[in-house]
């Protein structure tokens, strides 16, 4: 886990969900505890995501990058995992079942992620990949 991760876990369970101080994530962040493709070691991952329903749907950018997050290829082998999410008052985790979408199901999630955030359009402006979007949802 990089420095950076650690900090944001840090203000995350400090803070019950909100982190703010490290990078402007405000609640939009999930927790993902998942399991390594190759290794099946633990991981964890803090990603924003964006309420959908009875779930979460989180964008595999990797700010732009050529390639995706390794908790992509995680979630795509295993992909029942548990979450953890805050609203500054507790952290809860959630058991979910990672989606990954295709299509014009997927084309409408990833439009929702450059409405919420500007960072969002340059990482498709950097990329030639299509940047995958997951829906997790209650298992």
């Amino acid at each position: 886990m990089t420095d950076f991760n650690a900090m944001v876990l840090e203000e995350f369970h400090a803070k019950f969900g909100i982190v703010t101080d490290v990078a402007p994530f405000g609640d939009s962040l999930v927790v993902l505890h998942t399991t390594g493709a190759r290794s099946g070691q633990p991981r964890v991952s803090p990603v924003m995501g964006l309420p959908d329903g009875d779930g979460w749907l989180v964008a595999a950018s990797k700010a732009g990058a050529p390639d995706n997050p390794d908790w992509y290829h995680n979630l795509v082998a295993h992909p029942d995992l548990t979450i953890e999410t805050g609203d500054g008052t507790e952290v809860r985790s959630h058991d979910v079942h990672a989606t990954d979408l295709e299509g014009d199901e997927r084309d409408a999630a990833w439009e929702r992620f450059k409405q919420a955030s500007d960072g969002f359009r340059a990482y498709e402006a950097k990329t030639s990949r299509t940047i995958p979007v997951l829906r997790l949802g209650p298992r």
